[in-house]
């Protein structure tokens, strides 16, 4: 599987003759994702991803899903810090699942893990994939289950954003930040709801988009769209950081003058 799914790389399908021996650390260790700027959101998603993250809708040839911006620039993401740590409250599912995800064959879905992940080993540390008998592990289970869920949760998802294109809601948008050193950084390549739009549906619409828990989610999208803001505080953070590790990184009685930060 090619590394066109963000941050999979080498995603084979999960087999007991290739596997049966591998084990897997599941140890919270996001480095995977630190050069991601933005992931995919399910709706389910959007009460607890709306209070940490802008939610903006993103994609090709009409076919837009929600996404969650993660940094200003195209392989930063600010929510990572050096040590691998995700630097919020709510970890997006996409994200989560890592190093599993399914990948569909003949109509079937397979499950399938990147072996390029860290904590994918064949010393025995961490959660067995095979039990004594060659069968999935619980843990393994589980993971179905959780992608089973997510598949669920991904057509849901599908069916609320074509409502939106067929109500043409959706219109091009461009983000701005601007940073402590004064430099404007420019995003774009993304879609929003257009509140001009979204107030000139008829009655009837809105009553059906209320219906079914749409009008929330239009709403939870707009309001998260102040997340913008923070993204500076972040980059600025980010920077502070970054020079902290080259100084720490610097051999004994080394100096480069003044450090300054950008």
């Amino acid at each position: 599987m090619a590394p066109q799914l963000l941050i999979y790389q080498t995603a084979v399908p999960l087999t007991r003759g290739r596997h049966g021996d591998w084990t897997l650390e599941t140890a919270p260790n996001y480095l995977f994702g630190k050069q991601i700027n933005s992931v995919p959101l399910m709706t389910v998603e959007f009460p607890q991803a709306a209070a940490e993250y802008a939610i903006v809708f993103a994609g090709a040839d009409e076919e837009y899903l929600p996404a969650v911006i993660l940094g200003v620039r195209g392989d930063e993401n600010l929510f990572v810090d050096q040590n691998g740590t995700w630097a919020a409250s709510y970890v997006p599912a996409f994200v989560r699942r890592y190093p599993f995800v399914f990948s569909r064959s003949g109509g079937q879905f397979m499950l399938c893990i990147d072996e390029a992940f860290a904590g994918f080993n064949q010393e025995g540390r961490g959660q067995r994939l095979f039990d004594e008998n060659g069968k999935p592990s619980v843990y393994v289970d589980g993971i179905l289950k959780f992608l089973r869920e997510y598949q669920a949760q991904f057509l849901r998802t599908q069916k609320f954003c074509a409502r939106l294109r067929e109500l043409d809601l959706l219109e091009p948008m461009q983000a701005q930040v601007t940073t402590d050193a004064g430099r404007t950084l420019s995003l774009s390549g993304f879609m929003a709801v257009s509140r001009t739009k979204l107030k000139d549906l008829p009655a009837e619409t809105l009553a059906e988009l209320v219906k079914l828990d749409e009008l929330e989610l239009i709403y939870l999208h707009l309001h998260s769209m102040r997340n913008f803001d923070r993204l500076r505080e972040r980059l600025a953070q980010a920077r502070v950081a970054q020079a902290a590790a080259a100084l720490a990184a610097m051999p004994v009685g080394e100096t480069n003058g003044s450090a300054q930060v950008h």
